[in-house]
């Protein structure tokens, strides 16, 4: 399923630079707004889900926390 995507306040040279690429490579504006974003995003990483975790156990620390057990039952017997 394809999706819009509008982009908004960009600076009047950016626009040209970009109109400037696309005419380089034989695309339109829109097509080469299209591959620029799937080439910066193919290189990007997505941190793994053990990634992820490991950094909210370090943002979390030291601090105190509660079971979910103990939340769920505390929410049960508050009805």
């Amino acid at each position: 399923m394809a999706s819009n995507l509008h982009v908004r306040n960009l600076e009047d040279e950016v626009v040209a630079r970009l109109k400037r690429r696309a005419a380089r490579n034989g695309r339109s504006a829109e097509a080469e707004h299209r591959e620029i974003l799937r080439q910066a995003l193919r290189s990007e990483a997505e941190p793994s889900f053990e990634e992820q975790a490991a950094k909210l156990r370090a943002e979390i620390g030291d601090r105190p926390h509660t079971l979910s057990e103990v939340l769920l039952r505390e929410s049960r017997e508050e009805r």
